[in-house]
């Protein structure tokens, strides 16, 4: 008989570095996740996609649960909050270097509220000797009821298969919700969009009413810097709106690419090299394909 295909959503939580992007990128094998040794680097959700002829498994790696300090903290542990219980599973990273500590008993507290499995993952493990673990795994057991304890090394790649294989056995039977080729969903795309809309809206008010799409280019974080380079087009409908866009030597995109990398910079957590162009395309509002294209979708028109 033929085995069931399996498909689910499996959310990454754990205090900041304890090497959740790490292990999305090795798991999707492609880099998906900024990493950084900052913390805080994943302020939105970002789904990492990984597509077996059995399964397929969408992770979710959300922001780091953290007792927050600002409006902006509130946000991204609100984010992490919600992710818990829209999942089919939830793994709980843990540094096996650093050990138990304040910020895990706040994910803890957290976990209570929550009715899908958590898996404990004890990071890192090529940095501590193996007599070090059971102890420290004593410890979270004792803390919370975990569907299994799981010790890897997400950056050398041990016992993430098995883990893999856990993951597995616990999700339900669905459907295929990515086609196989696709390995993410990057929202961080859109909302950087819409800040740059948000900004030519803003500094052009009535001249260039709701005219005005934002279409991203291309986002590379590249290995030799810590800048993020992105590239974006503000679409307009007509000649005259592509000439307030640009405004004088170019004064008005300059200035709206100025406003719109400071909050970008805020939201990736990295420096930001932002290069707009604007462009003109009829009527865009009103072609269906076009409005699809700028990620607007007909329900919502």
């Amino acid at each position: 008989m033929e085995q069931a295909y399996k498909s689910g959503f499996v959310a990454i939580i754990g205090r900041p570095n304890v090497g959740k992007s790490t292990f999305m990128n090795h798991v999707i094998g492609q880099k998906i996740a900024i990493m950084s040794d900052k913390p805080q680097t994943t302020r939105n959700k970002i789904q990492g996609v990984m597509t077996e002829d059995d399964a397929q498994i969408v992770f979710i790696d959300t922001p780091g649960i953290h007792k927050p300090k600002h409006k902006l903290g509130d946000f991204m542990v609100n984010v992490a909050q919600r992710a818990l219980n829209e999942v089919d599973a939830i793994m709980f990273m843990i540094d096996a270097e650093e050990g138990y500590g304040r910020g895990d008993q706040f994910i803890i507290d957290r976990l209570q509220n929550v009715d899908r499995p958590v898996f404990l993952i004890v990071n890192k493990i090529d940095r501590v000797h193996p007599e070090q673990l059971l102890p420290l795994i004593d410890g979270y057991r004792e803390r919370y009821d975990f569907a299994e304890i799981i010790p890897i090394s997400a950056i050398q790649g041990n016992n993430v298969e098995h883990l893999v294989h856990v993951l597995k056995e616990h999700l339900p039977e669905g459907p295929q919700y990515y086609p196989e080729d696709q390995i993410t969903d990057h929202p961080e795309r859109f909302i950087i969009t819409e800040m740059i809309r948000e900004k030519a809206l803003h500094l052009t008010k009535e001249e260039v009413p709701h005219s005005i799409a934002v279409v991203m280019d291309s986002i590379e974080s590249r290995e030799d810097s810590d800048t993020v380079y992105i590239q974006a087009t503000v679409i307009v409908e007509r000649p005259s709106q592509k000439g307030i866009i640009i405004g004088k030597q170019g004064s008005m995109l300059k200035e709206i690419g100025k406003r719109a990398r400071k909050d970008i910079e805020i939201l990736l957590g990295s420096k930001v090299y932002l290069e707009l162009w604007a462009k003109v395309q009829k009527d865009w509002r009103n072609h269906q394909r076009q409005l699809s294209d700028f990620g607007y979708n007909k329900d919502e028109y």
